[in-house]
């Protein structure tokens, strides 16, 4: 059942000042148009019927129409998203009056997609999910929330510098040293006599292998990935100039392996010399004796030892005050580069001739043929390094995105539950507003509405002015007459050359 408030309209149960009952009000907020029930049948005596989008509509005149004059075309034509087209001045063609519409066609109206990505995009901004000062000063418990929203700026601007630093670390490689252990064992094989199945020379086997110390990774390294090359050299003066060396060298094809064997005939015991060459990642590079005496550094890669030099350079002031890119030379670099003076950019030329290849891992063995020795197994102990496992934990939080989803929907939920807020508080203000002042009210959301009518209709010029006939006896009607009669010659003229198949001229 309808109430009435103040003995004027009835008032809808759906209105803003009971939203509880319903979501269909009669009186709309600020800014916003009228909408009433499509059926007439459910409306309160004294209600007129509203057109289409809740616009006000005349009896016997189709929506947004006027009051013609005899000859002239007057109103809006139907077809438009907007309940149809603006008024059209009597003699303009439709194409120029376009470009003075205040709203855009709808062919230059952005698609959907489009605005639906700009509302995505303004909710996932920072002020969004602040809330306003007027709701801070009503609800003072609200302090709590701004006071966490803050935090959690702390902590996103942590996190974010924490993973800029993770992915600048990732950039430089992340070695560990550890211990590999290497084993070095024979076996020997006696001749047999002739006649017996076996072989008839005496020969051993030498085994080399190796495994990580207290290795925590879950894929085992091959023995042979640690090296780039393996040399096994022999005594000469048992298996000659020709074939004391065995060689291994990595190469493109390389098949890894988990230890080396060689066997060879003999019944004696063989002095062999193995020379491991590491397979440094990056690769390592060993100084001249003086400029490693220097810098300090014997071994190094190469970004380790341009730092080096770099800071001995600083700490040493050889760097020129007048000219910066060029080096002053002491006594030291003058016997390491034999030059006075140089730039920076001929460092890498000078030292590429002062670097060497690191020298081997050389371990010497005895390979015996005591039956007795067989058991002995060597072990040597060397330090090697491998990828940290930190560097894999780490890549995988760069990588993760299981939290990242989960912070944005709940970022999002903050969104919605803020507008929320908002909207709540625009209600609260309109229905204080009625309630204080119901007679001012009323007029200023008449004013309002009477605005928001004429916008909506799209209406050019003044309605009123062009009811009355002074109207028509301005300047430009004359031109306007000119124009119309132009354009309808024109549109006769196509009509006729689509016709007849000829241009006329």
């Amino acid at each position: 059942m309808a109430t009435r408030v103040g003995g004027g309209y009835p008032m809808n149960p759906g209105s803003p000042l009971n939203p509880s009952l319903g979501t269909n009000p009669m009186i709309a907020m600020p800014g916003q148009a009228v909408r009433m029930p499509m059926n007439l049948q459910q409306q309160p005596p004294g209600f007129r019927a509203m057109g289409p989008g809740g616009v006000y509509n005349r009896g016997g005149m189709p929506p947004g129409a006027r009051m013609g004059m005899p000859g002239m075309q007057m109103g809006m034509p139907s077809g438009s998203s907007f309940m149809g087209s603006p008024a059209m001045r009597p003699g303009i063609p439709q194409p120029m009056m376009d470009p003075f519409r205040k709203r855009l066609l709808p062919q230059q109206q952005p698609p959907q997609s489009m605005q639906n990505r700009g509302r995505g995009v303004k909710r996932r901004k920072m002020a969004d999910k602040i809330l306003p000062q007027r709701i801070r000063d009503l609800v003072p418990e609200s302090q709590a929330y701004m006071d966490l929203l803050a935090f959690e700026r702390k902590l996103d601007q942590t996190i974010m510098r924490k993973r800029l630093e993770i992915q600048e670390s990732m950039k430089k490689p992340l070695m560990q040293k550890r211990k590999l252990r290497i084993y070095i064992s024979n076996t020997f094989t006696p001749a047999k006599p002739e006649g017996d199945e076996g072989e008839t020379i005496a020969s051993w086997e030498l085994r080399v292998e190796g495994k990580l110390l207290d290795d925590p990774g879950k894929v085992k390294r091959k023995f042979s990935s640690f090296f780039k090359s393996l040399v096994i050299e022999l005594d000469k003066d048992l298996y000659g100039p020709d074939n004391h060396l065995v060689e291994w060298h990595r190469m493109s094809t390389t098949q890894e392996t988990d230890g080396f064997q060689v066997k060879r005939p003999g019944d004696v015991n063989v002095k062999c010399t193995l020379l491991l060459m590491l397979d440094h990642q990056p690769p390592q590079y060993k100084l001249d004796a003086r400029l490693a005496r220097l810098l300090g550094v014997h071994t190094q890669t190469r970004a380790s030892i341009m730092q080096a030099l770099w800071l001995y350079i600083k700490k040493n002031k050889l760097q020129d005050s007048h000219e910066k890119e060029y080096i002053n030379c002491n006594r030291y670099f003058k016997q390491i580069f034999n030059c006075m003076r140089m730039k920076f950019s001929e460092i890498p030329i000078k030292l590429a001739g002062l670097l060497q290849h690191p020298d081997p891992i050389i371990i010497n063995h005895m390979i015996s043929v005591d039956p007795n020795d067989q058991k002995k197994t060597a072990c040597y102990d060397i330090d090697v390094e491998v990828d940290d496992p930190l560097k894999s934990q780490m890549n995988n939080f760069l990588l993760s995105t299981t939290n990242q989803q989960e912070i944005a929907v709940l970022d999002i939920k903050i969104h919605d539950t803020i507008e929320s807020i908002n909207q709540l508080k625009i209600q609260r203000d309109f229905m204080l507003s009625f309630s204080n002042h119901p007679q001012e009210f009323i007029q200023d959301w008449i004013k309002s509405q009477c605005r928001d009518y004429k916008i909506m209709t799209d209406v050019i010029g003044n309605p009123e002015e062009e009811r009355r006939a002074e109207f028509y006896h301005e300047p430009w009607t004359q031109e306007g007459v000119g124009r119309f009669i132009f354009s309808k010659v024109q549109q006769r003229r196509q009509e006729l050359e689509q016709v007849l198949g000829i241009r006329i001229t």
